[in-house]
């Protein structure tokens, strides 16, 4: 389950990673998607350090099982956000992706659950 635990872990970082460093680089589509959805463009910094922060506490998780859990619990509430904020504004092509990321979220504190 650890071994499992890792991998998931560190594939997630990696999407993760990526999107906060989009979220910092504020590329026209994703400043779009930002107005769709109602959001303030000074909110993407916020979501683009919490991506960040998840994505390290997932890795630090390796080591101390209680943070990767704490990490991976805030992942799944920070996308159950994304798909309520999608679905809220009738946004339904973006929902999925954020649905798929908070699946892998709540399957990532499982798995670190049950190596403790």
């Amino acid at each position: 389950m650890f071994i499992t635990y890792a991998v998931v872990a560190a594939l997630m970082s990696m999407v993760l990673l990526a999107s906060a460093g989009a979220k910092f680089t504020r590329p026209k589509r994703l400043v779009d998607q930002m107005s769709t959805l109602g959001l303030p463009y000074g909110m993407l910094p916020f979501l683009g350090i919490a991506q960040a922060a998840g994505a390290g506490g997932l890795v630090v998780g390796l080591w101390w099982g209680p943070l990767g859990i704490a990490a991976a619990v805030c992942l799944a509430l920070y996308f159950i956000g994304a798909v309520a904020t999608h679905l809220r504004v009738g946004d339904y092509e973006g929902a999925p992706p954020a649905a798929v990321l908070t699946a892998v979220a709540v399957a990532l504190v499982v798995l670190r659950s049950a190596t403790l």
